[in-house]
């Protein structure tokens, strides 16, 4: 049975572990914008806005909204970056192998579709996409295969991408300091 889908108004405790996926909560008919707050070691750099692709990506982007409704990337660190390629975040315990508790089918792109600031589902091979997702920083990231379900593109921010791919980072590719996701709050529009 999928998991009830919260209200859009915000009052949803904070939830990060589901027994199942949502129920489809979206109409892929709107337009949903995630504006994600982003610091890097303690100290805000700003807004990244990302307009999400209901059409092309409906069960990724009600995913994604879910999530976000029930404020579960709040606090959460990019665990992964590689300059000139991707930021990885979406993983609660910040070990790359953390998610909500359920996995959903893959929404996958054409081959060329992925550009800077793209937004898409990390996975673990076909079909186990959960919580975790990376934006495209550099050349190498745009050049991906089509295996990631592409699902957002940053409208504005791109610079604060930039800045977040260059800190210096240790083993694994995990940032030396902590770039944390504040927040991410969803608008829709007609």
């Amino acid at each position: 049975m999928a998991t009830p889908f919260p209200p859009f108004d915000g009052s949803a405790p904070r939830q990060q572990e589901f027994s199942a996926p949502p129920e489809m909560g979206i109409d892929t008919t709107k337009r949903y914008t995630g504006t994600m707050a982003v610091s890097i070691g303690g100290e805000s750099i700003g807004e990244l806005v990302i307009a999400l692709d209901a059409l092309k990506a409906p069960k990724t982007v009600n995913s994604f909204v879910f999530l976000a409704l029930h404020k579960y990337f709040d606090g959460i660190i990019f665990h992964r970056i590689i300059n000139g390629f991707v930021c990885q975040g979406g993983d609660p315990t910040g070990t790359g192998r953390g998610g909500p508790g359920y996995r959903f089918e893959d929404e996958l792109p054409k081959a060329g579709q992925y550009q800077l600031g793209s937004l898409a589902m990390a996975n673990a091979g076909p079909n186990t996409n959960g919580s975790q997702f990376f934006l495209i920083s550099g050349p190498s990231g745009v050049q991906l295969p089509p295996l990631y379900s592409l699902f957002g593109q940053t409208v504005k921010g791109l610079e604060l991408i930039e800045q977040m791919q260059s800190v210096a980072t240790g083993p694994g590719d995990r940032p030396k300091q902590d770039v944390v996701i504040e927040s991410v709050t969803i608008t829709v529009a007609d």
